[in-house]
């Protein structure tokens, strides 16, 4: 399962994310997603959990809770909308 995690601070790093989901389950990828200008966290990143039972304790047991000084807000990834243009759909 793929799980968005938001509001992180923007001095966590991916080994920490990774530790606060492998006390629940095991880990496949762990990342933070950053700004492809600067190179820093945009503030939210995503953990793909194989086994569904412990990515759904790993989201009802992170959510709200603390790391690196913030609450995160975790909860399972939607998929990306098709259509991610920009404008109001018309072309010129």
């Amino acid at each position: 399962m793929n799980i968005f995690i938001g509001n992180l601070s923007h001095q966590t790093q991916v080994d920490s994310l990774r530790q606060a989901f492998e006390s629940h389950g095991q880990v496949s990828t762990a990342n933070i997603i950053k700004d492809k200008f600067n190179g820093e966290s945009k503030g939210f990143g995503f953990v793909e959990m194989p086994n569904k039972s412990e990515a759904d304790t790993a989201i009802a047991n992170l959510n709200g809770k603390d790391l690196d000084g913030r609450a995160i807000t975790v909860s399972e990834a939607r998929p990306r909308p098709e259509n991610r243009g920009r404008g109001n759909g018309s072309r010129y």
